[in-house]
């Protein structure tokens, strides 16, 4: 009986030949192609809704994977309850230089120093205004923002966010504060509690929750954090949301941290992601759950290949999950199964929605 995942073990190998960035581009010329699928139909058992926003279910696409905006109304195709496009700078920039994204196949893992390669945020507006539909009538679609190379550096990154803010949120279910990517220089210093402050609150302010800003719209604001944290880190952030109203957070982006790896690329820069991730993922998952309670609805990211691992994060605090990574090598039905499989594992328990496992475990 063949499964989700058995054609695309088919041609894996040959898209193994090619360079791991061309085949990236390749699935995303190829999803361009295809038409819009017709939203999913509800489920009873996966939907759940989070920051006011209802989720067909709980799987969703992690930022990352459609930079510019181009397919992520077309990702509930392919079973993502919800997908994230970017990360999107304000200006244009090209990243760093190639390569810069590899397979670590013996690992399961990818390590990427992509560096927020993308067109820039007045682009991808354009672009994404045309495919989007009245709110709760299309996909869920989150926008990721972060700051442009130049602004970091010269310490003008908050002002990118609010740009960002400005630019996106009449286009966005809600907007991701991406302040974890170990890509490009001093963006991580802005998970410090201090810069923090500053930076959530510049955001929250040109969120505004005036409907007659921002077209209309006053999306979610998420905030996406790294897993490379000290218990006090961990208590500076929870803190900030809390008193800045941030609407959920998302635990994980990549590491920098090299457990033991086997695959030839082990000492490549970047960020870590896929397998390896699995248990630093969940574990900052659970230090923040233990931390904000119910308070702030969490978003577990990191190593997620399977319905028991979707499955874990739930019962460990995340109201939703996000992967990527494994895509690459469970192919792209991937949410679909961890869908299915996510079910079978709640009838098991006599679970009947979703959200009645959030945080069970903590």
């Amino acid at each position: 009986m063949l499964s989700f995942s058995t054609p695309y073990r088919l041609i894996r190998p040959l898209l193994f030949t090619l360079d791991a960035e061309r085949a990236h581009n390749l699935s995303i010329a190829a999803l361009r192609m295809m038409p819009t699928p017709r939203p999913l139909p509800t489920d009873p058992m996966l939907e759940t809704t989070v920051a006011g926003i209802r989720f067909p279910n709980p799987v969703g696409l992690a930022a990352g994977y459609d930079k510019d905006g181009r397919v992520a109304h077309k990702m509930h195709g392919l079973g993502f309850g919800f997908a994230e496009l970017g990360t999107l700078t304000p200006l244009a920039q090209p990243g760093n230089p190639q390569p810069r994204l590899f397979r670590l196949v013996e690992d399961r893992a990818v390590i990427n120093r992509f560096g927020f390669n993308n067109g820039g945020q007045g682009a991808a507006a354009d672009r994404i205004a045309r495919y989007r539909r009245p709110r709760g009538e299309g996909p869920v679609i989150g926008i990721n923002i972060g700051a442009n190379k130049d602004a970091t550096a010269a310490g003008r990154g908050i002002a990118d966010y609010v740009t960002g803010v400005t630019c996106m949120a009449p286009l966005a279910d809600y907007l991701t504060v991406n302040i974890s990517s170990p890509n490009t220089p001093g963006l991580r210093a802005l998970q410090g509690r201090a810069a923090l402050d500053d930076l959530l609150g510049a955001v929250m302010a040109a969120r505004g929750s005036d409907t007659t800003q921002n077209g209309g719209r006053v999306p979610p604001i998420f905030l996406k954090v790294a897993p490379d944290l000290e218990p006090a880190d961990v208590e500076d952030i929870a803190a900030a949301c809390i008193d800045h109203r941030i609407d959920a957070l998302i635990v994980s982006n990549t590491t920098i941290t090299r457990p033991a790896l086997q695959s030839a690329h082990a000492g490549e820069t970047g960020g870590l992601s896929g397998a390896p991730l699995t248990d630093l993922s969940q574990a900052r998952l659970k230090d923040f759950r233990r931390l904000l309670g119910t308070k702030l609805p969490l978003i577990g990211v990191g190593g997620i290949a399977n319905g028991a691992q979707a499955y874990a994060r739930i019962r460990a605090g995340a109201s939703l999950v996000q992967l990527y990574s494994a895509l690459v090598y469970e192919g792209p039905y991937l949410a679909k199964r961890i869908n299915a499989e996510l079910k079978m594992l709640m009838i098991r328990d006599g679970v009947r929605n979703i959200a009645d496992l959030v945080g069970v475990d903590i």
